[in-house]
């Protein structure tokens, strides 16, 4: 009877400890409920994408492009309608995404302006304390461009004008004063020599008409990125003088356009694109985004996007885009400092 006495503490004691277990799990279960709910659920309504500039730009394309691979792949099922937020080099849509604050249902797409445009002063909100970057996708590299019936045939030609009269040209771009387009072309006129940079006539076109300023004629040289005159340049209405690549692009008509470096110019400029999140996004957001666009670089639907604008893919998860976002935004404060001659914010 000893025996039996024995195995019958046992099971009781085995009882009590699965007993105890079940309510711990239970009253966890309460305590995380809302959040495994939304985990389980999410994303359950439409989802907000934000492009920090008017149509046909560089941002524009780059969101609605997301937007519509996300859903054709089949990675996501609730709509992510593109919204259209020009204004002061991306401030209006910096500012609106930090009144989103904590909010899962907005994310905005934003490149070296969301740096820079607090550098030099435009806006006091900024990409540490007022976003959640969720991932790196892609550069974009700028280029140079002007009218096919331009005197100028090279870069050179126009470097070499700017520095008998820093005022004989206008340029023009996509983004504002002392913003992307403009320092790019800032970076190369002061590798190639020109002196009084803060002389050069510059024009921002926010709202995406840049390159019809351009073929207007109000413009004389096109700051842009790649994408943003790829159509124009296959109709043959432009000539692309220039590209801030390293090397030479692979894709078309762009493989025949010469790299600054190789025009004398040793510099270089990359126009960086990701996806950011409102400041305190919840987890659960960050984490599926995170992953769903690790996916969705590696499907043929986006790699088939990159081929058609000219992108080159560069996908870096959350935390490797802020150590990343640190680095540059120190390069971007030094670089400023430098084209303005006057300290950075």
């Amino acid at each position: 009877m000893k025996w039996v006495w024995k195995a019958g503490k046992k099971l009781s004691v085995l009882l009590a400890a699965v007993f105890l277990a079940v309510m711990l799990l239970s009253c966890a279960q309460r305590e995380a409920g809302p959040q495994t709910q939304a985990e389980m659920e999410y994303p359950k309504e439409a989802v907000e994408m934000i492009a920090p500039a008017g149509r046909g730009g560089g941002f524009d394309l780059t969101i609605r492009a997301v937007s519509q691979c996300l859903i054709s792949s089949g990675l996501v099922f609730v709509p992510l309608p593109v919204t259209n937020k020009p204004g002061n080099g991306g401030s209006a849509a910096l500012e609106y995404l930090a009144k989103k604050r904590g909010s899962d249902t907005v994310l905005s797409i934003f490149s070296p302006p969301i740096c820079l445009i607090h550098l030099n002063g435009t806006t006091p909100y900024n990409y540490k304390d007022n976003t959640t970057p969720v991932a790196k996708l892609l550069v974009d590299y700028g280029c140079f461009a002007v009218r096919s019936d331009s005197p100028y045939e090279s870069i050179g030609d126009v470097m070499e004008a700017l520095k008998a009269d820093p005022t004989c040209l206008k340029v023009g771009g996509t983004s504002s004063v002392w913003s992307m387009d403009h320092v790019q072309f800032l970076v190369m006129a002061k590798a190639a020599g020109v002196e009084r940079l803060d002389q050069i006539p510059y024009e921002g076109y926010e709202n995406g008409g840049a390159a019809s300023q351009l073929m207007g004629g109000r413009i004389d040289v096109l700051s842009a990125g790649i994408s943003d005159v790829m159509g124009l340049l296959e109709s043959g209405d432009l000539r692309v003088l220039a590209v801030t690549s390293e090397e030479r692009m692979e894709n078309g008509l762009m493989a025949e356009v010469p790299t600054c470096r190789e025009e004398g110019i040793d510099q270089v400029f990359s126009n960086w694109r990701g996806l950011f999140g409102p400041e305190d996004m919840p987890d659960y957001a960050l984490s599926y985004w995170e992953e769903t666009l690790e996916k969705m670089v590696h499907t043929k639907e986006w790699q088939e996007y990159c081929e058609q604008y000219g992108w080159t893919m560069d996908y870096l998860g959350h935390e490797e885009f802020e150590t990343f976002l640190d680095e540059t935004n120190e390069e971007y404060r030094q670089l400023l400092e430098e084209v303005r001659g006057m300290p950075a914010y």
